[in-house]
Formats: structure tokens, C-alpha cells, sequence
């Protein structure tokens, strides 16, 4: 028998005390909400495949600037290109995702994502070759087939912890954290891969991640969600509350879009343009960090009623970046002030994901996470568009009006109650 520390017991006044001496190394501790989320079976491989084709999304717009600015000379052109190829994601996005819905993303989101990098590599060759303008316009919309990866991931996520809304936080909280990270750094490497070697090094490079993550996530079939028998679901923008939600997405849209041009604007005034990318990073840092940390979190009130919260919080903490460039030019100062006003931006995204998943139909799941990103698009499309005219007109510092306008904006929308109308049928009671 081997030999194993007994107890050590003693007797205090009337009482029997033991003290256990064994050795603890063998004893776990239980993990944490991500850890939990992590041990279900297929979530790591999936996860990773999709963020491989993930990170390309803040790649490829970079890219395409660099590229037709660096070998036309024109940043008109350039703009004019990747706006044409937003507008025709706004158009198709919604389309492809409701194909993915009714046949599965293995079968939609594959061919989706090879015809999108031929429409990348067909951009690369018409800027190669000097190719006329129109055809540029052309290539780069075929890119529009894009799948919406995050969608497809909580999506995923959604199917494996239907009747757990405290694990589908967590897994919500850690997707849009992933959010920030591929957006921080997909503009980051696209310039060192542009810069580096040739202008179209960034486009050849997001197109290869784009197909190899999506190979890698649809790979994994076993935690993909079935496919819904077909039935009459209304669509997600005839649910209750999903036009005014959608509305709050586009407002958000606008500030992260005029807070981008903006803060460009501000560090090029002050003679560091190249400074933009690390103000913007901290922002980004700021709120993948407080996505993690909201992860662990239990919200004790709903959804639809956590909301307005968030977004008053954000539309607080966005006037520091505009108080900051008031007070002092210091780049510094106003770097801390984007990350404490980029905190707010992922639990507000978070809580409204949220939101929308529950007022979705579960068939059509997918094709409201798409709308949502797609009000989102447009809303950085107005936002940037809206912030460029104030720099010009009146100044950068005084641009940063501008986000905490949209913010507000946001804040009276999501003020408006969400249940005037009978929830639609197959979709989760509201929460």
C-alpha cells in the first residue's frame, strides 16, 4: 500500500480539528468561462479556421488603396473603387447569407469565398497590367461574395449553446474581441506587406488567408448548424424590434467611421500621420480588452434592457477623445482617450448581437447577423464621409464632434421600446 500522508487530527476544547496535508497538485481548478467555452468538442478548430479567413477582412480595403494609389497615382480612384466594392457587399452580403442559411455554409460559404479571391486576383492583374479604370470597378466588386465569417462563427456558436445564454455571452464577448483583433492588425500587416515588398503583396496575401480559413472552418462539419426544414419565416427585417436594432447599428457604424478619418486628420495636423495607425490600434485594443473582460461577466438585466446602457456609456466615453484634442495637441493624451473611449464599443456590440440573435429566426439566423454587419458598413461609409466634410470645413479637432453626435444618435434610437409587436414565430422570447 503505498504511503500516503494521513490527516493530522487534534482536539480543541469540545472540538475534533483534521488538517488534510495531502498534496494538491493533482487537483484542478475549474476553468474559467473561456476555458468552459473552449472544451466543447470542435470549437478550437473551427475557430481558428475562421479566424484565418477573418483576419483578411481588414486587408483587403488597405490593400486596394496602396495598391491602385501607388500604381495610378490617384486616391480618387482609389476611394472610388472600395466604395463601389462596399456598396455591392451592402447588396450581396444579405443575399449569400441567406443562401447559407437555407443550404448550409459549407455549401454556400465555400464557392462564395473562391469566386471573391478570383475577383481579388483578377484586381491584382487588371493593376498589374494597366488594365482601364472600369475594370478595376469591376474586379474589385466581384469581391462582394465575401461570406460574413463572424456571422457564420456565432452562428456556430449559437447552435452549440442553444439554452445556455450565459455560455452564448461569453462565446458572443470572445467574437468581438476577434472583431478588433482582425481589424487592428489586418490594416497593420497589409501595410508592412504593401510597403515590404510590392503593392499588391497585400491583396495576394489576404486572398490566400481568405480561402485557406475558409477551407480549415468549413472543414469542420460537425459543428456546423443543420439546415432548417424550409418553411415560411418572415424575414429578419419584418421582426420585432430588427429595423429599429438595425438603425442603432447603423449609427454605430458612423462612429467608428468618422473617429477613423478623424483621427487621421488630427495626427496629420500635428505632423505625425503615421501615429494614426497606433491611435486607432489603441482604440481597438481598448475594446477587444473590455469584450474579454465582459465575456466573464453575468448581465444581470436583459438584453433590451442592458442596451441603452451601453450605448449611453459609449456616447460618455466618446467625448473624451473630442475633450483631449480640446485641452492638448499631444498625441499621447489623446491616446489614452481613445483607449478608454474604444472600453464602451464591445460590450455595446456585444449586447446588441445579442439582441438580434434573440429576435431572429433561428432558420434565418445568419441573415440577420449579415444585415446587422451590413448596417454597420454603411454606417462607417456616412460616418467617414461626414467626419471628412467637418475636418475640411471646420477643423480636426472639432471633428471628433462628430462621433459623439452619432453616439447620441444611437443612444435615442435604442431609448425607443423594442416590443410593440408580437414576436415572429420559431424565434427565441425576447430576454
Amino acid at each position: 500500500m503505498p504511503d500516503t500522508p494521513q490527516p493530522l487530527c487534534t482536539v480543541t476544547a469540545d472540538t475534533l480539528v483534521a488538517a488534510d496535508f495531502s498534496p494538491r497538485a493533482g487537483r484542478r481548478r475549474p476553468p474559467g468561462p473561456y476555458g468552459r467555452l473552449f472544451s466543447i468538442r470542435g470549437t478550437r478548430a473551427f475557430t481558428a479556421g475562421n479566424l484565418v479567413a477573418r483576419l483578411p477582412m481588414g486587408m483587403f480595403s488597405v490593400s486596394a488603396v496602396v495598391m491602385i494609389a501607388g500604381t495610378r497615382g490617384s486616391y480618387a480612384l482609389a476611394g472610388a473603387v472600395t466604395a463601389t466594392g462596399l456598396a455591392a457587399t451592402a447588396v450581396v452580403a444579405p443575399w449569400i447569407a441567406r443562401l447559407v442559411d437555407r443550404h448550409g455554409q459549407a455549401r454556400i460559404a465555400l464557392p462564395a469565398a473562391l469566386f471573391a479571391v478570383l475577383g481579388s486576383v483578377a484586381l491584382l492583374l487588371c493593376v498589374r497590367h494597366d488594365a482601364p479604370d472600369w475594370a478595376l470597378f469591376a474586379a474589385y466588386a466581384a469581391t462582394a461574395t465575401t461570406p460574413n465569417t463572424g456571422g457564420m462563427s456565432r452562428a456556430r456558436w449559437a447552435h452549440l449553446l442553444r439554452g445556455d445564454p450565459a455560455a452564448l455571452h461569453t462565446a458572443n464577448s470572445f467574437e468581438q474581441a476577434a472583431d478588433e483583433l482582425c481589424f487592428m492588425l489586418g490594416p497593420v500587416l497589409a501595410a508592412v506587406l504593401c510597403g515590404t515588398f510590392f503593392p499588391e503583396a497585400g491583396t495576394l496575401v489576404g486572398a490566400v488567408l481568405l480561402l485557406t480559413g475558409m477551407l480549415l472552418f468549413t472543414a469542420q462539419r460537425a459543428t456546423e448548424p443543420p439546415v432548417a426544414p424550409r418553411r415560411r419565416a418572415p424575414s429578419p427585417l419584418r421582426a420585432p424590434g430588427i429595423p429599429r436594432l438595425l438603425t442603432a447599428f447603423l449609427a454605430t457604424g458612423a462612429v467608428f467611421g468618422s473617429m477613423e478619418v478623424v483621427t487621421i486628420a488630427f495626427a496629420d495636423a500635428h505632423g505625425s500621420r503615421t501615429a494614426a495607425g497606433v491611435l486607432l490600434g489603441l482604440q481597438a485594443a481598448g475594446s477587444g480588452a473590455a469584450g474579454l473582460l465582459f465575456g466573464t461577466l453575468r448581465p444581470a438585466v436583459p438584453a433590451r434592457r442592458l442596451l441603452p446602457w451601453c450605448v449611453a456609456a459609449m456616447a460618455v466615453l466618446m467625448a473624451l477623445p473630442l475633450l483631449a484634442a480640446h485641452l492638448t495637441p499631444s498625441l499621447l493624451a489623446l491616446g489614452a482617450a481613445l483607449l478608454l473611449a474604444g472600453m464602451a464599443t464591445a460590450p455595446t456590440m456585444v449586447t446588441a448581437m445579442t439582441l438580434l440573435q434573440q429576435r431572429t429566426s433561428a432558420d434565418r439566423l445568419n441573415e440577420g447577423m449579415t444585415l446587422a454587419v451590413t448596417a454597420l458598413l454603411g454606417g462607417i461609409a456616412c460616418g467617414s464621409a461626414v467626419g471628412g466634410w467637418a475636418v475640411e470645413r471646420v477643423s480636426a479637432t472639432t471633428g471628433y464632434a462628430v462621433p459623439v453626435t452619432a453616439a447620441v444618435l444611437a443612444l435615442a434610437i435604442t431609448l425607443a421600446p423594442f416590443d410593440r409587436t408580437r414576436r415572429v414565430a420559431g424565434s427565441r422570447a425576447p430576454r
